[in-house]
């Protein structure tokens, strides 16, 4: 008689995850398309470049435990790559998010979402001047029917629509975001081979480091940060989903599949905006919400097939 072997183990939650990269991809455009949502929604009440840093430290300070045995072990490493990493903190971190959320204070929701959808294209330019690496057909083909499907939602199958968009200069401060974002997407795939968690945390450390002289001037301009229950919920929002969880996210799934293929997913970001102004905000799905919404799926699909780009 024989004895049936042991099963293996099953492996845990945050295991099959990990290893999901379109799953990832998708969560944390879904964050950041809150996270636009209410930076517009309290612009007027907390101060951008305070929050932001307090952004980051929270962050660090929240992933510390978890990271610090990995720290260790990467040190070596973090330190061979230090300008690397410090570059990747400033465009990653300290600029790109302190702009955009100081943007918010001067531009629309929907110019925001707008803009937001052009973050495939700098990715793909970063990616070709820096490194040579072109999309392949797949690619572009995905990005622009996504592209499509985006304006078709935030224009309300309006095409016309997008001539008489106006842009200030909250616009142009939210687009240097996305280029700075761009940079730092180009550059996931050259950080050194660390674990995740050790790269975050010394990020947003840095990050948070950088932003201190800023935060400093915008408190001697009288921008104080007032520790209400809407300050509260913002901070506690922002800590946990479109910082912690959606790096988190971003950067492993990048890690998975390459900057390219994972740019198109930047597209889910106004997509999951509207649907939280349906859901939340009691706005009437429309005729031109599902075409938007299955033009860009469809787009993400054809863009993120696995293919090589070609350099």
């Amino acid at each position: 008689m024989t004895t049936a072997s042991p099963a293996p183990p099953a492996s845990s939650p945050a295991s099959w995850l990990n290893n999901q990269p379109y799953l990832l991809l998708s969560l944390s455009s879904l964050f950041w398309a809150g996270n636009i949502v209410l930076a517009r929604h309290v612009g007027a009440h907390v101060p951008p470049l305070t929050v932001t840093t307090i952004r980051w430290f929270g962050v660090f300070l929240i992933l510390l435990p978890f990271a610090w045995p990995h720290l260790k072990r990467d040190w070596p490493a973090l330190r061979n790559s230090l300008p690397l990493m410090l570059f990747l903190s400033l465009v990653g971190f300290a600029f790109n998010n302190a702009i955009s959320y100081w943007a918010m204070q001067y531009t629309e929701a929907l110019n925001a979402l707008l803009i937001q959808s052009a973050g495939p294209l700098f990715v793909a330019l970063w990616s070709l001047v820096l490194f040579g690496v072109r999309l392949t057909g797949a690619q572009f083909a995905g990005i622009a029917i996504s592209l499509l499907g985006v304006l078709i939602i935030i224009l309300r199958g309006d095409l016309s629509a997008l001539a008489s968009i106006s842009f200030n200069r909250g616009d142009i401060m939210f687009a240097s975001s996305l280029v700075a974002f761009g940079i730092y997407s180009a550059f996931i795939p050259r950080r050194p081979k660390i674990h995740q968690l050790s790269f975050l945390s010394f990020t947003t450390c840095c990050g948070a480091t950088m932003l201190i002289p800023a935060a400093i001037w915008e408190a001697a301009s009288g921008r104080v940060l007032q520790f209400d229950g809407i300050t509260l919920a913002t901070l506690g929002y922002i800590l946990i989903f479109p910082s912690t969880l959606a790096y988190l996210f971003f950067n492993r799934g990048v890690a998975l599949i390459g900057p390219n293929r994972a740019a198109p997913f930047f597209h889910l970001v106004p997509v999951f905006g509207s649907a939280m102004a349906i859901l939340l905000l009691g706005e009437k799905l429309q005729a031109f919400h599902l075409i938007g919404y299955a033009l860009v799926l469809a787009g993400v699909v054809i863009a993120s097939r696995q293919g090589s780009a070609v350099k």
